[in-house]
């Protein structure tokens, strides 16, 4: 799967530069294209006359060539890349990163790459373990930046520990694994529903939630890099998606997304509803603006239309339909009844009673229950990696029941 493809890697400062030869040589061997990017520091590692030979590229490190004044434009390097592999990455380079830092060009270049970009770090152990190093860690997998954990070994100050870079054997499979992984859904239709609803009371004034829409769009963006054709149905959020596979129609009430989800739901062999759309709507909008008046007011509610129950009644056997969960107490009971009772074939649940799980974070903590009985904890992630996490869960069970 690396054949054709356009790797460009990034390194730094790291006794573990002395694998990046070995890497690039793997590299070409499957077929890629390869560029580099070296820091000064890398420089005191590994020569960028051995990368350049080795890759049949110039190897670049600095914005203007001290020759001739040639430009080396960030913006160009980052857009030519189907993927920008920082190895191996210091502590030094993750802060920067961590924290929009851009003062060479490798950095400027990972703030303007839009390809998937991963990140394999490489220090001593106790570097490693710091708590700052971590918390950048962390930041970087919020970015949707892709670790290749490192491994525990003999490290090069003669410690034994995590922080030893991964073999570049180790990191061709896993490039190769991600690009197999892009092509898992080409060509599925999948339809999301993402964000929340209003239902209005008068001309400005709504029932709502706190749902950003976060995790739809994280999931839209997953399903269509790889290669799913994507339904978005969206509440009122302010994201943006930008991919040719991703058709959005913009709804505003529970009636609205109703209607959409269930025009698009036979056409489609997967539906995903991540939305948090309303229970209760007002019996009678006001045609004009509620005034504000002396004692109580009282507005009559009615149910909304089950959306996933009626996907669930009119489900095909060919087609895989998830639904989300978001509890505040008894979770698994209320997941597992709701597994059962809306015909799904997955379910996943998020509690508010975890920190950082729920509306209005950029990160989630799920547990994924399917009708086999199968449970899937995980910790806490960005959105982009619990998208990750979903369609991979989907990828296997979807595939074996079809």
């Amino acid at each position: 799967m690396l054949k054709g493809k356009k790797i460009l890697i990034g390194v730094t400062g790291s006794i573990a530069a002395y694998k990046i030869p070995i890497l690039i040589r793997l590299l070409i061997k499957e077929g890629a294209e390869v560029k580099v990017i070296l820091t000064d520091a890398a420089k005191d590692f590994v020569t960028p006359l051995t990368l350049s030979t080795l890759s049949g590229n110039p190897v670049q490190s600095e914005f203007f060539e001290k020759t001739d004044g040639t430009w080396n434009s960030h913006v160009d390097l980052g857009n030519w890349a189907d993927l920008y592999l920082l190895a191996p990455v210091s502590a030094n380079t993750m802060g920067k990163l961590a924290n929009g830092m851009a003062d060479n060009l490798l950095s400027a270049t990972y703030l303007a790459a839009k390809c998937p970009v991963f990140f394999a770090p490489a220090m001593d152990v106790d570097m490693y373990n710091h708590p700052s190093t971590s918390k950048n860690i962390n930041q970087l997998k919020t970015f949707g930046n892709i670790l290749v954990e490192p491994e525990e070994g003999e490290l090069a100050s003669g410690l034994y520990g995590a922080g030893r870079m991964q073999e570049p054997e180790k990191i061709i499979k896993i490039l190769d694994s991600f690009f197999q992984k892009k092509k898992d859904f080409d060509k599925v239709k999948v339809l999301i529903s993402a964000g929340p609803t209003y239902e209005a009371i008068d001309p400005v004034r709504f029932i709502g939630n706190f749902s950003t829409g976060q995790m739809g769009y994280a999931l839209a963006n997953e399903f269509s890099k790889r290669g799913a054709i994507v339904e978005l149905v969206s509440g009122p959020v302010n994201l943006k998606i930008d991919s040719e596979n991703v058709n959005i129609t913009n709804v505003t009430s529970a009636a609205e997304m109703y209607n959409a989800c269930l025009s698009a739901f036979s056409q489609v062999n997967i539906a995903i509803m991540s939305a948090a759309v309303a229970d209760y709507t007002p019996e009678r909008q006001q045609k004009q603006k509620i005034k504000k008046q002396a004692g109580s007011l009282t507005i009559k509610l009615q149910k909304t239309k089950d959306i996933l129950k009626e996907l669930g009644n009119n489900k095909r056997k060919d087609q895989y339909l998830v639904g989300f969960a978001l509890e505040t107490e008894n979770e698994f009971e209320n997941a597992k009844a709701k597994l059962k009772n809306k015909k799904l074939d997955l379910i996943v649940l998020n509690s508010l009673q975890d920190k950082g799980a729920g509306f209005g974070y950029s990160t989630n903590k799920i547990t994924l229950l399917d009708n086999k009985g199968d449970i899937d904890q995980f910790e806490l992630k960005s959105k982009s990696e619990v998208a990750k996490d979903i369609a991979d869960k989907i990828s296997s069970t979807y595939k074996m029941k079809n």
